[in-house]
């Protein structure tokens, strides 16, 4: 079977959530962020098996990627509630590094225009706390490009779950027809000549003995 739209479609879906998750795991590992971190790594391994699926008619595996995607929406809207303060939710908190550490969005310090300036020691105590460090100067601020990076996870995930289904439904009707193919194919194959003979009765032979 040929690459056909669908199919192709997902693949370079596919291949496009692989290159924006590994570009999102690169700067949660650089803010410590372990909670994303882990769910970019639970997604990075389904879109693989979801790609391999895909390329290999494995529809089993493309049901698996289309379960994950729905579950991989759900997350990415609770970061965007998470940074916009929905619900109660605050961006301050420590929920994205379970609570084991006070490192927040590398965004936070490191965005376009961001200046950052880390005020004396006299002023405060610790040095390693993130209120005594100053960014000023920030273009876009650091909760707006994380709501920006989950946007993006949320669209890719609905176009690919779309075509997802797609592709499962055209992958089942081409195995349903080929075997139904296969099933008159075999029976032909094992229905011999004989069976068109028709059988007449063979009339009994008299023998005369007489000379």
């Amino acid at each position: 079977m040929g690459c056909c739209t669908g199919r192709c479609t997902l693949i370079f879906l596919c291949t496009l959530q692989l290159l924006s998750a590994l570009e999102r795991q690169i700067f949660d590992f650089l803010g410590f962020q372990w909670a994303p971190i882990l769910g970019n790594f639970l997604h990075i391994i389904v879109v693989i098996l979801g790609l391999f699926g895909t390329i290999q008619f494995r529809p089993r595996y493309i049901v698996v990627y289309t379960v994950w995607t729905a579950l991989w929406v759900t997350w990415n809207v609770f970061i965007i509630c998470f940074y916009l303060e929905v619900g109660g939710l605050s961006k301050d908190t420590d929920l994205m590094t379970f609570n084991i550490s006070v490192h927040r969005s590398w965004w936070r310090e490191h965005g376009p225009g961001c200046v950052r300036r880390v005020l004396p020691p006299s002023a405060h105590g610790m040095m390693d706390d993130y209120t005594y460090v100053s960014v000023t100067g920030c273009v876009i601020d650091f909760q707006y490009l994380e709501v920006i990076h989950s946007a993006i996870q949320i669209l890719l995930s609905l176009i690919g779950f779309v075509y997802a289904c797609y592709v499962i439904s055209v992958f089942m009707e081409e195995e349903d027809s080929f075997d139904f193919i296969g099933g008159l194919d075999t029976h032909s194959y094992h229905q011999s000549p004989q069976d068109h003979v028709e059988l007449k009765p063979v009339k009994p032979v008299e023998i005369n003995n007489e000379h």
